[in-house]
């Protein structure tokens, strides 16, 4: 280390030199920056509202609708006059009603592939940044609080990612729509912040493990086999460092069996990394390897889902799964599981569950061809993505 005396000369030194003797370096004006995790989760949680913010002009066509430029004006008054107090930022960032719906009115009909348009779809990727805020930023509990949201954390913890927060969502990122409006990044923050990036967590799906079975799906003849798949559902372990459940073993055993009778194109074995909170096992993988390992089914047969944390969307995303296969959605699929799970996915009680939490059902459950099994015809209103589940929208 330079004692005080030396950097002092050394300063005095390179004050003394001649302009003409300093390096010259050229400065070209630097723009936004890409953040390749913060892009990559914008574009999975809010492909509407990221495909603005991609499109040159995008946010300035959309600032020209009626209504849009005096609505925004209104937000930004609102937070403004939070000056420094994170909590009444994050408060003033939630979009109303109101607000919802000159947005949603004014996104251009064709800017999402939604099934049910562009408005719907831009309403549902609003309220879904309203939820990671109320959530992450306000400390609302989650639908389901033992495994969503940010867990028990320490208040100065939660000041520090709101402050960092802040910064970020108004720091440039290259093809954003901060110019629109900042609260899309703030919450995009608060789940990076909060280390809850699960969204992307197994990008690109359809590579690595899956990689194999997509191979072999694209030779496969779908009308030689009576179902297009089995959907085997996950049973969250509760006990830490389990790698799979007690009955999830069951589940493998189900499966292995079920799939040795040859009418089953494919096995999509589903379930995320979400029993206990913060596991390090994904519950999909788990179970590939087990169906490898234990009973030797073949890997290019079976894909991974490892996103699902509820069986509603374990249906959901197995569809997701089909589709990315290029299976027919007009085939059967059978669900396999253990007779408590089987019956509750027959239940009336079930299906309400599902328009309650998703909008919709993710496909018809069928009959039950015995307490392990159940036919599912899928249905294409699980491409619908959905923020308002931001760790598997």
């Amino acid at each position: 280390m330079r004692s005080g005396f030396a950097l002092a000369a050394a300063i005095v030194f390179l004050a003394g030199t001649p302009a003409s003797a300093a390096p010259v370096v050229a400065r070209a004006q630097a723009g936004p920056v890409s953040d390749r995790v913060i892009g990559a989760l914008s574009h999975r949680l809010f492909p509407l509202l990221d495909a603005i913010g991609t499109d040159p002009g995008g946010v300035a066509q959309l600032k020209a609708k009626p209504g849009v430029a005096a609505m925004l004006a209104t937000r930004a008054e609102r937070r403004a006059a939070c000056t420094d107090d994170l909590g009444c930022i994050a408060q003033a960032l939630v979009w109303t009603q109101s607000e919802t719906a000159v947005l949603a009115a004014a996104v251009p009909e064709g800017t999402s592939s939604a099934d049910d348009g562009s408005a719907a779809q831009a309403r549902r990727e609003i309220e879904g940044i309203n939820t990671v805020l109320r959530t992450y930023g306000l400390g609302q509990l989650p639908r389901y609080p033992q495994i969503d949201g940010a867990g028990p954390i320490d208040p100065m913890e939660v000041r520090t990612r709101l402050q960092a927060a802040d910064w970020l969502s108004r720091t440039p990122r290259a093809r954003s729509i901060q110019a629109l409006d900042t609260s899309m990044d703030f919450a995009l923050a608060l789940l990076d912040v909060s280390d809850r990036t699960d969204a992307i967590g197994f990008d690109p799906l359809m590579a690595g493990l899956n990689a194999a079975p997509v191979k072999r799906a694209r030779s496969l003849d779908w009308t030689r086999w009576r179902y297009s798949a089995m959907i085997v559902t996950g049973v969250g372990p509760e006990t830490p460092d389990a790698a799979l459940s007690p009955l999830g073993k069951y589940h493998i055993r189900l499966a292995a069996e079920r799939y040795a009778r040859g009418d089953i194109a494919v096995i999509i074995v589903t379930g995320g990394r979400a029993h206990p909170r913060a596991t390090r096992f994904t519950e999909a993988e788990q179970m590939r390897s087990a169906l490898i390992d234990r009973y030797g089914v073949p890997a290019d047969a079976i894909v991974v889902e490892p996103y699902a944390r509820h069986t509603t969307t374990n249906l959901r995303n197995a569809t997701r799964l089909l589709v990315a296969l290029g299976a027919p959605l007009d085939k059967d699929a059978v669900i396999v599981c253990n007779p408590g799970q089987s019956e509750t996915i027959a239940s009336a009680a079930f299906a309400q569950r599902n328009v309650a939490e998703l909008g919709y059902a993710p496909g018809q459950v069928g009959r039950r061809v015995s307490p392990t099994e159940l036919e599912f015809r899928p249905s294409p209103l699980s491409l619908r993505v959905d923020p308002r589940d931001p760790l598997d929208p």
